[in-house]
């Protein structure tokens, strides 16, 4: 059997969100078992919560941002994604802000920020949903598919009109890809929007230290990509944060092309509709040990171990 898991120690982070440009803290603590993701505004009195679940998705413009009440917590795709890839199942997670920090843009300075407290292994079984049913949701010529399948893979495909990108793939498999080959993947954005999403409010904290930005020509980081597909990477980077808003570990195959967290969203919705299409398992036989991470990425960005 497969026991859930969490943090052995509580550790925290500061940057600055990228839409807000704000400075803000995150502190990630151990929680109870069964308890899930919980996000926790310090900053507000009472300081109120919100799960990381689907259903309290409000916002998936450029980012997911959770809500509940007076609530909203945004850019929270990075942190879960490395919960989900270090299989972590229970955290509280504390934060200053309305936005997490983006930090370098990937998820690696979360992944090394909780392998240096730790992770521990909890006295109860991990559940899992088992998809039984094909489901599709489509846009245009964006889709997302989930199929039933023995493990947990993701498949995601681009396309963009950009000599940097153009069309680019990548396959995440649980038990075969090494989430360190993910992780530090960044995000991405365009030089000819910044204005615009300027204007709107967005991208404040955006800069060359924490996002790859492109003219029309090619990239404009110094350093250039950490990899040729590092695009495509990141994509499938956002899809296991999205994903891990189920608030379950899943057994299925995603196939994802030109998919965006709007259409995460709405397959997870899609998924849960109908209790036929999948099945509770509460504990698997099988031996699937977590991927081993190996990144020693951004450290300046871990504040302190508590």
């Amino acid at each position: 059997m497969e026991f859930q898991q969490t943090l052995r120690q509580s550790v925290s982070l500061i940057g600055i969100g990228l839409h807000s440009g704000a400075e803000v803290s995150v502190t990630i603590r151990p929680a109870r078992p069964n308890q899930g993701i919980c996000f926790v505004r310090v900053d507000m009195e009472g300081a109120p919560h919100v799960s990381a679940h689907y259903k309290n998705v409000t916002h998936t413009q450029l980012a997911t941002t959770l809500g509940r009440g007076r609530i909203t917590v945004a850019t929270v795709e990075h942190l879960l994604a490395a919960l989900h890839g270090l299989r972590i199942d229970n955290a509280t997670i504390e934060v200053n802000g309305s936005e997490l920090p983006i930090l370098d843009g990937s998820a690696a300075p979360y992944v090394e920020a909780i392998q240096i407290v730790g992770i521990e292994t909890q006295r109860q079984i991990r559940p899992y949903l088992a998809l039984r049913k094909r489901i599709e949701i489509r846009s245009g010529d964006k889709w997302a598919v989930a199929e039933p399948s023995s493990g947990f893979e993701v498949h995601g495909s681009i396309e963009w009109n950009h000599p940097a990108i153009g069309k680019q793939e990548f396959c995440y498999r649980e038990d075969e890809t090494q989430f360190a080959e993910i992780a530090d993947a960044r995000t991405f954005g365009f030089l000819r929007d910044v204005e615009m999403m300027r204007q709107m409010g967005l991208a404040r904290g955006g800069s060359l230290e924490n996002a790859i930005v492109l003219d029309d020509s090619g990239v404009l980081n110094p350093e250039g990509l950490r990899y040729s597909d590092e695009f495509a990477r990141h994509k499938v980077l956002d899809a296991l944060g999205d994903f891990k808003l189920a608030g379950i570990e899943i057994q299925a195959f995603f196939r994802l092309h030109k998919a965006g967290h709007d259409l995460h969203g709405q397959l997870l919705s899609a998924i849960f509709k109908d209790p036929d299409n999948y099945e509770i398992i509460e504990g698997i036989e099988e031996d699937r040990r977590p991927s081993r991470v190996r990144t020693a990425l951004a450290s300046g960005f871990v504040a302190g171990i508590r």
